[in-house]
């Protein structure tokens, strides 16, 4: 193998994940170049990535299927050994179907998986992670793969980092309402934490406003808003350094993971056994007792609580403080 290309274009949290594939390829290919394939808007993740060649990236929003045979162009020519898809959907399965890659590998639900030359099955809620999901992609070349989402932070990404330990950092929001703990549970949580410790709301530029209404109606000392001003891989170094971060079950848990970071990760419609839980060494979740018949409600969030009490999000706040003392 000489040349290799990953493709990962949905959001964030998947291309942090996804990034397990570029460690195992290296460790087990450590003389290939690896490319990899996103879509416009991630590409900041992956910026200085020490096992990462070419970043090719699709624009979506602009000229979207012009834009797709573009880069099948763009990669037919390049001639790659393998082809490794970690989506089922049909846009990256054309893509790696007509690669004219030797090894064509992805997922069985893939509506094109038909022309792969390897195709393994996509099995999700049994409590197996999506890291595991997408390695097993390997497994003609690795008996049992094995390896975590990485980040890289520049050190210009390191720069105004806070010395280490203190501080928190808090990611409140989501796209998904049903994924969200609610912004008065946060405040409560923001109220009840160390005075000595500085907090730091974490978000992307649309998350600004949510992130400032929670910190104006805290009454911690120490909060400041950081949502909008830091990118991703600045987001990710923050993160490595904290005491602890709180999170919903989104992209801010990934970012985590890919630093080993300290997390406690909120779950409220959505359940770690679909396979995108915490896998930092100090992790845990936070989810609630209430035996919730409607739970979970769905794979990915919703924009409102179906059943209307949103019961899900009724998770103490005690069991969000405890792990700031936990060995």
């Amino acid at each position: 193998m000489q040349k290799i290309l990953v493709l990962q274009t949905a959001f964030i949290g998947d291309v942090i994940l996804a990034t397990a594939l570029v460690e195992q390829l290296h460790a087990v290919f450590p003389q290939a170049r690896i490319d990899f394939l996103l879509r416009k808007g991630n590409e900041g993740l992956l910026k200085g990535h020490p096992y990462i060649g070419q970043v090719l990236i699709w624009d979506k929003q602009s000229r979207k299927y012009p834009g797709l045979f573009r880069l099948w162009r763009q990669i037919r020519s390049e001639r790659y050994d393998l082809v490794v898809n970690s989506q089922r959907f049909l846009a990256t399965g054309f893509l790696t179907a007509f690669s004219g890659a030797t090894h064509r590998v992805g997922f069985d639900k893939n509506p094109l998986s038909l022309f792969f030359t390897h195709r393994f099955p996509h099995i999700i809620g049994q409590s197996v992670h999506e890291v595991k999901r997408n390695l097993s992609l390997l497994s003609p070349w690795v008996p049992e793969p094995f390896a975590k989402p990485r980040l890289y932070p520049r050190q210009e990404d390191r720069e105004n980092v806070p010395p280490l330990g203190s501080y928190i950092c808090l990611a409140p929001t989501s796209v998904w309402f049903t994924k969200q703990w609610p912004p008065e549970r946060w405040i409560n949580l923001i109220d009840r934490l160390p005075r000595e410790l500085a907090v730091y709301l974490m978000g992307g530029p649309s998350d600004r406003e949510a992130c400032e209404q929670i910190r104006q109606a805290s009454t911690h000392p120490g909060v400041e808003n950081k949502a909008g001003k830091l990118g991703l891989l600045a987001s990710a170094a923050w993160m490595e350094g904290a005491r602890m971060n709180y999170v919903n079950d989104s992209a801010p848990l990934h970012l985590a993971s890919a630093m080993n970071a300290p997390v406690v990760a909120v779950f409220c419609s959505t359940i770690p056994a679909f396979g995108f839980g915490p896998l930092s060494d100090r992790a845990w979740v936070a989810e609630t007792d209430e035996p919730l018949t409607c739970r979970p409600c769905g794979l990915h969030g919703k924009r409102t609580c179906p059943e209307g009490h949103f019961g899900c999000a009724a998770i103490d706040v005690e069991k969000m403080l405890a792990p700031l003392t936990a060995d």
